[in-house]
């Protein structure tokens, strides 16, 4: 049995000119705003505060700039690679094209945690947003019905109840479920909105507070250390970039959608690239002005732009916020489950999945199966549990990705140099060394119970290879 079979660039590029089951409908505006979509969460409303407070001062906007550019070194290697070979299936296709079917497996599987149980905890998240938004307008949502079974919830009169299962997070899971089946065009629509809608938000308190802000609350700019690692100075700044690192999360899932894009050669770099450059000011410019505006040890709250906006006397601001929030979230549960649909439907095509999930609407030409399976096990989790350091399980998965990529980046520089290459990442020899040592040096940090949960995730996915997918493999199948 080889496990390091590999497909070839060649092969692929083949497939994705004949392969037109999937409607390539999306341009570079649809791939860019669906980068935007899957960035900005919660990350621009609630890191920014917390991470100033306890780890880099006004400093937050170094921390900004220095993942950003960890971040950009894993994007200009995935944009080569996803005008190269210009496939649904991001870091899974590849590996399979550069490292081997086990490595593409490995890879495969792990972005199935990432994406899936990113879209379980934004749901949740998201359906805490919409209940407090409600409140705040009169319509009040039955605590039974919006949190994990189980959990006990106090009421304002003081009585607790138990929770039964979270009712929006299912809600909002089917509507994304059911139009991601109708189509892609509609859904790269529908998300083009959102996006509107959540950077207005952002934009609108970068202008709307710029005039409150006080030069004083940026000194000292890097705090003095408190002689905790991590707690100011330096460290701080270092600290701090790791943790808001995992707000940049989600340009990948950009790659996903390689064999729906018009011109993926050109679009594809454009998409990935671009969303993260303009996510990449927004957090700056949004850092900077909270901390101009209010005193970094005051932001240590779950709203700090909330705060900052109240402080410059834009009250009035808050309600938008939550509904900034609240578009952020469903943006990025949309672009979780396209990634997570067409991670299955591309490892199906290639036999290491049953076929049946590799089916193709006949009318609307999305993966229908799959889209609708990872919908139901979506909901079920969102509805009943409440995933713990969920966030970290998520960061580990799309770390380990931007490791594999970065390698492979370098691996089929050595192995197939003459490639007509559309995108060549700059100064590669430096650009994906860095971006696969900065993603392990991230991986590194993580707390050791995650690595846990991983190889635990790890462990049942070669149990999963060796007995079904390693032998009912395309290329394992004898030739005609």
């Amino acid at each position: 049995m080889n496990l390091l079979r590999r497909k070839t660039v060649t092969q692929l590029q083949a497939e994705a000119l004949t392969d037109h089951r999937l409607k390539r409908a999306l341009g570079a505006t649809n791939l860019t705003t669906l980068g935007i979509g899957a960035i900005i969460g919660t990350g621009i409303f609630v890191l920014t505060g917390t991470v100033a407070a306890q780890n880099a001062g006004p400093a937050v906007v170094l921390s900004f700039v220095l993942s950003g550019v960890a971040s950009i070194f894993a994007a200009l290697c995935y944009s080569e690679f996803a005008s190269l070979v210009p496939m649904a299936g991001s870091a899974y296709t590849y590996g399979y094209a550069t490292l081997g079917e086990l490595f593409a497996w490995i890879i495969g599987w792990d972005l199935i945690l990432e994406y899936a149980l990113g879209a379980v905890t934004v749901s949740i998240g998201w359906s805490g947003y919409v209940v407090s938004f409600f409140h705040d307008i009169g319509i009040h949502i039955p605590a039974q019905l919006s949190a994990a079974r189980g959990t006990l919830i106090t009421l304002a009169d003081g009585t607790q109840v138990t929770a039964i299962f979270n009712l929006p997070a299912v809600i909002i899971i089917g509507i994304i479920t059911l139009l991601l089946v109708i189509g892609i065009r509609e859904s790269a629509t529908v998300n083009n909105i959102i996006v509107f809608v959540k950077v207005a938000v952002v934009l609108l308190f970068i202008f709307g507070a710029a005039h409150a802000v006080n030069s004083a609350n940026w000194h000292p700019f890097i705090p003095p250390s408190t002689g905790v690692r991590g707690q100011f100075g330096w460290s701080g700044v270092m600290q701090g970039a790791g943790i808001v690192f995992f707000a940049y999360i989600g340009f990948d899932a950009v790659s996903t959608a390689a064999q729906e894009a018009k011109n993926p050669q050109r679009d594809m770099p454009i998409g990935i690239i671009g969303s993260l450059l303009i996510c990449t000011v927004l957090y700056i410019a949004v850092s900077a002005v909270a901390t101009g505006i209010v005193p970094y040890l005051q932001l240590d709250v779950p709203d700090p732009i909330a705060v900052a906006a109240d402080h410059a006397g834009l009250g009035w601001m808050a309600a938008l916020i939550k509904l900034g929030a609240i578009a952020g979230l469903s943006s990025v549960i949309l672009v979780m489950l396209l990634g997570q649909s067409r991670i299955f439907w591309t490892m199906a095509d290639d036999g290491l999945l049953p076929p049946f999930v590799s089916k193709v609407h006949p009318k609307f030409r999305t993966p229908w199966i799959t889209t609708i399976l990872t919908g139901i096990v979506v909901a079920v989790f969102a509805a009943l549990f409440t995933v713990r350091e969920a966030g970290s399980l998520v960061s580990i998965g799309t770390l380990l990705a931007f490791v594999i990529v970065s390698i492979g980046v370098l691996v089929l520089r050595l192995r197939e140099p003459e490639l007509p290459r559309t995108f060549k990442t700059p100064a590669v020899w430096v650009v994906a060394p860095l971006g696969a040592l900065s993603a392990l040096y991230l991986m590194i940090s993580l707390p050791w119970r995650t690595w846990e949960r991983l190889i635990i995730w790890f462990v049942i996915g070669m149990f999963i290879y060796f007995l079904y997918s390693a032998r009912r493999s395309k290329l394992a199948q004898p030739r005609n």
